[in-house]
């Protein structure tokens, strides 16, 4: 009889075992023991289902190959057999064995060790801490999706489980669309399991979903839960390796924040690091302001609630054209002393992220004019536009910008130049003394605020953001910037100042 041990698990690696949501978000740091929990967690569900068909995802083969395939071969061996033109280990049908492990009650009956088969073939609980199981066909199937081309291997295909391993690797288009295979007529558990840490191309959709817990339409806040584990929770790696700790603790600020303390707020090749969604709890504390109150105030923050502008501001309109890529439309309220306010936004993209609707330049000049005709901030007022100089390209007949005219929609060539553009958005979100930046984005703006913050440094041009992104709402910001530019203003002292003026919202 084969025997299948399972150490117990940690704290954490315990709630994630027993996570019962759709959707599971565990980790928030380096060393929290996320690969052994989702090897842990896929033998147990292959051995408590026969038949279940479990997928591992992760960015690379290799990585594939070291942190899941090597060792669980070395497992399973005489349990399961590992084919590797398919990438999958196939747990053999009738074969009796035996596991020991940690029992606890977990989800729709799964339990930290098998359970022993009573004369149904249906799970009963154990007496003791080891139990025997006849396994019919479970598989676990392994998948590298290092570009959006490696999508194609899923087509048609159905899993039960799915284990995004180091998910914030993946971009938010792939993890969606590997996510969509998740279906199959049967009584399986149908669960994803994310597990992450800060950074990373997909970081702003991991914080939305499982830390911001910010939802969209289609979205149910009940199907997503987070368990969040630090090195510290890991005590096998701790008693192992106990200089571990330590090797994080000297990391750059950044890289310590996100990996140490599991800070999401920041993360190492962030382009906009100094994009606040919510106020500075420190620079908060130093003035003695709730959170709440600095938000209220405008302070610490660029995201203020939506609110009309008032009547003497001067209205702009940025514009950066896509087709089979969104488009996006923003309006900007500019006050009397020349902070910039994001007020509205069209932004043409499908539920697939960074997909266009392929609008024909009619179609989309023809949604700008309906909304600047009945919105009442726009209706009536003048408004200046900004845009990409390529829509003025006549190589194709009538340019984008002379059928936006033909809408009564006008702009002129925005500045195209990309790192001077740059540094004009980094010096509006800027903070002065008293806590207040030059640039507020209202929060009704959810295309910007979905996809500004998870843009990263271009690796081959450092100092310039990576275009592979969805970055549209990002590149008619920099028009914006461009088209008002202004002198960055030295950096503001430690100790907060108190509003000279009184609230600039109020």
């Amino acid at each position: 009889m084969q025997i299948l041990k399972i150490d117990p698990p940690n704290d954490k690696q315990r709630q994630m075992l027993l996570a019962k949501t759709k959707h599971v978000g565990f980790g928030g740091a380096r060393g929290g023991g996320k690969s052994w929990a989702v090897r842990a967690k896929a033998k147990l569900l292959a051995l408590r289902y026969p038949g279940i068909k479990i997928l591992i995802v992760r960015r690379s083969y290799p990585e594939l190959v070291n942190n899941h395939i090597t060792i669980l071969r070395a497992e399973l061996q005489g349990i399961a057999r590992y084919n590797d033109k398919e990438k999958v280990l196939r747990f053999q049908p009738g074969l009796g064995q035996q596991a020991t492990g940690n029992r606890q009650q977990g989800t729709n009956g799964e339990r930290c060790a098998p359970l022993q088969k009573d004369r149904k073939g249906t799970g009963t609980r154990g007496t003791d801490s080891s139990a025997s199981l006849g396994m019919t066909g479970s598989s676990i199937h392994f998948m590298y999706c290092a570009k959006d081309g490696d999508l194609d291997r899923l087509q048609g295909v159905e899993y039960d489980v799915i284990f995004l391993d180091e998910a914030t690797q993946l971009s938010e288009f792939q993890m969606k669309s590997i996510t969509a295979c998740l279906r199959g007529a049967n009584s399986f558990p149908k669960r994803v399991y994310y597990t992450c840490n800060p950074g990373g191309q997909g970081h702003a959709y991991i914080k939305r979903i499982f830390l911001d817990r910010r939802y969209e339409a289609g979205e149910d806040p009940a199907d997503y839960s987070f368990i969040r584990s630090l090195v510290t929770d890991n005590r096998v790696l701790m008693e192992a390796q106990p200089d571990y700790i330590r090797q994080l603790q000297a990391l750059p600020e950044k890289l310590r924040r996100a990996w140490l303390e599991g800070d999401w707020d920041i993360f190492e090749g962030q382009f906009f690091e100094d994009l606040r969604l919510l106020p500075d709890p420190a620079a908060c504390a130093r003035a003695g302001l709730s959170q709440e109150e600095a938000r209220a105030q405008g302070r610490w923050t660029h995201v203020i609630p939506a609110r009309a502008p008032a009547p003497g501001w001067k209205l702009y309109r940025s514009f950066d054209w896509g087709y089979s890529r969104p488009y996006s439309c923003a309006w900007w309220a500019v006050d009397f002393d020349g902070r910039l306010y994001r007020i509205l936004e069209l932004y043409g993209c499908t539920e697939n992220p960074n997909e266009g609707l392929r609008q024909t330049p009619d179609e989309v000049f023809r949604r700008i004019r309906e909304l600047e005709d009945s919105h009442p901030w726009l209706r009536g007022r003048h408004i200046e536009g900004v845009a990409d100089p390529a829509i003025w390209d006549e190589s194709g007949g009538e340019s984008i910008a002379e059928t936006g005219e033909r809408y009564k929609v006008y702009f002129s060539p925005g500045d195209h130049k990309r790192i001077p553009g740059w540094m004009q958005c980094h010096y509006r979100l800027r903070f002065d003394g008293e806590g207040l930046p030059m640039m507020y984005v209202y929060d009704s703006c959810k295309a910007f605020l979905r996809t500004v913050p998870g843009l990263v440094y271009d690796p081959l041009r450092p100092e310039d953001l990576d275009s592979d992104g969805e970055d549209h709402a990002a590149d008619e910001w920099r028009y914006m910037c461009m088209a008002r530019p202004i002198t960055p203003k030295a950096e503001p002292s430690e100790t907060p100042k108190a509003l000279r003026w009184g609230n600039p919202l109020g």
